[in-house]
């Protein structure tokens, strides 16, 4: 007799486990899921609008400049004379973001400053003699 009484307490009480197994799964997703969506929305962003002139650093941290940029495949100049290709989810993120103007516009370079023939050149060596 004291067996039955014991189950009929319990089916009453049944809710609460339920609730909390919902409740562990709300924190998860706000916690954990949700913030890792965010992040890999704003890295495909990040990775979809690159240009050639953007520096950029790799997940691997190797510092370069967008020369090109494919579908699925970024060229770096990662010294001058020296490319080499990356898959775009390579990227980790740009320091430096090349604006479209900018491309169109190349700065055209100055030309040096050279004396005319007839100016005499400066040393900035001067000359001193020890006393003795």
């Amino acid at each position: 007799m004291y067996y039955f009484a014991a189950q009929a307490q319990e089916g009453g009480g049944s809710f609460v486990p339920l609730l909390l197994i919902v409740l562990l799964f709300g924190v998860m997703y706000f916690m954990m899921i949700r913030p890792q969506q965010k992040r890999r929305r704003e890295a495909q962003a990040m990775q979809s609008a690159l240009g050639p002139g953007d520096e950029i650093v790799t997940i691997g941290g190797l510092h370069g400049t967008v020369v090109t940029v494919d579908d699925e495949v970024v060229t770096l100049e990662i010294s001058p004379g020296v490319t080499a290709r990356y898959a775009r989810p390579a990227i980790a993120r740009v320091l430096k973001q090349e604006p479209a103007a900018a491309l169109a516009e190349e700065p055209v370079p100055a030309e040096p400053e050279v004396p005319a023939a007839d100016e005499p050149i400066q040393s900035p060596v001067v000359e001193t003699k020890k006393k003795d």
